[in-house]
């Protein structure tokens, strides 16, 4: 059996969240049966809606029947859905829809969750190939776990920015025994207090956009304080030294903070021999012993994995940037389809790229 197929399948179930755009008259073809077969072309490593209409219409007669496609009951075929009609469809898709039945399906496919705390990684990315002549390019902004795996997704509204699609984004997502990072644009008072009301922790970023609290937490004694976690590294031709102090600190200005940390990072070019010294301030909900230090320098490091892990594989795997897709809604789509391979292909061998691609067996009889 073909790997794109039993995934695509399955998904099916999940899809009935989605509501169909098109109108009652002259359906033909199910819904389910539509975003399955184009999820499978996905999966199969399509990168372009012609790739994957080819695709379908390359897909054997067994395949199509195990996708849903209808059968004519006098002659036995199975018809394939014209390229126009995946494109308009596609087009008026909801996407936040599409992003959640993706979402709750990764997870229902996900190994058990071990016990303790899981990071979640909360990041913005825009689509560079959606702009047009009449609109900006499309932002979406997604949450991450550590390991790769995209819980959530959505599309910031035209004229905005990522703060108010924070909370809604997360409405979705299971936060009990979690660990929420993001950068120092989502420190804010409102999301602190909806993380923590959601029974989430978080560690946020404190800079210039918050002067009066940033000063407070510079202003500690931080020279007097020990030194909780050392770690220094040599990749990508530089070395470098990671510095973590931790204080509690039972007055900071922000919604059930429990400690500061200070991050001091040195780092040296090799081939120049220039060395950069930075400090970061951020704070957290997290109790004094509620996590080791080693554990809370590894999550301020692991947030960026959103970017390596989701984004530069969306941009170098299925060269999203370059995409010149703009009509309706088919930039988000393309991308939400796009999060259910990696995330598919990460759960089951660990990669983050999809196969070359794949062509279905016309000589098979069934799966």
């Amino acid at each position: 059996m073909p790997a794109p197929l039993p995934d695509a399948v399955a998904l099916s179930g999940f899809l009935d969240l989605i509501p169909d755009p098109r109108g009652l008259r002259g359906r033909r073809y199910l819904l389910s049966a539509l975003v399955s077969a184009v999820a499978a072309s996905v999966l199969a490593g399509t990168r372009s809606l012609s790739a994957m209409t080819e695709w379908i219409a390359d897909a054997p007669a067994w395949a199509r029947r195990a996708l849903g496609f209808p059968v004519d009951p006098l002659t036995g075929t199975v018809s394939v859905p014209h390229p126009q009609t995946l494109r308009r469809l596609l087009a008026q898709l909801d996407g936040d829809a599409l992003d959640q039945a993706i979402g709750t399906f990764l997870a229902a496919r996900a190994a058990p969750v071990p016990a303790g705390l899981r990071a979640i990684a909360v990041d913005g990315k825009v689509l560079r190939g959606s702009r047009t002549a009449t609109a900006p390019a499309v932002t979406l902004l997604a949450a991450m776990d550590h390991t790769g795996n995209v819980l959530a997704q959505r599309q910031i509204a035209d004229m905005s920015n990522e703060i108010p699609a924070f909370a809604p984004l997360l409405d979705t997502v299971d936060l009990s025994s979690t660990v929420i990072t993001a950068d120092a644009l989502h420190t804010q008072h409102a999301h602190g207090a909806y993380l923590r009301t959601r029974g989430a922790h978080y560690i946020a970023v404190v800079k210039a956009n918050h002067p009066g609290l940033l000063e407070r937490v510079r202003r500690l004694p931080w020279p007097e304080i020990g030194l909780d976690q050392y770690e220094r590294t040599h990749a990508h031709h530089r070395q470098e030294i990671r510095r973590l102090k931790t204080a509690a600190f039972a007055h900071i200005d922000y919604p059930n903070a429990q400690q500061a940390l200070q991050i001091v990072r040195r780092r040296r070019d090799l081939a120049t021999g220039k060395l950069t010294i930075e400090r970061v301030y951020p704070i957290t909900s997290l109790p004094p012993g509620a996590a080791s230090e080693a554990q809370i320098a590894a999550w301020i490091k692991g947030h960026w994995k959103i970017e390596n892990l989701l984004h530069h594989v969306r941009d170098r795997t299925f060269r999203e940037d370059d995409s010149k897709i703009r009509t309706g809604h088919l930039p988000r789509i393309m991308a939400g389809l796009r999060n259910l391979a990696i995330g598919i292909h990460r759960q089951d061998d660990g990669s983050t790229s999809p196969p070359p691609y794949v062509t279905l067996p016309a000589t098979a009889t069934g799966p």
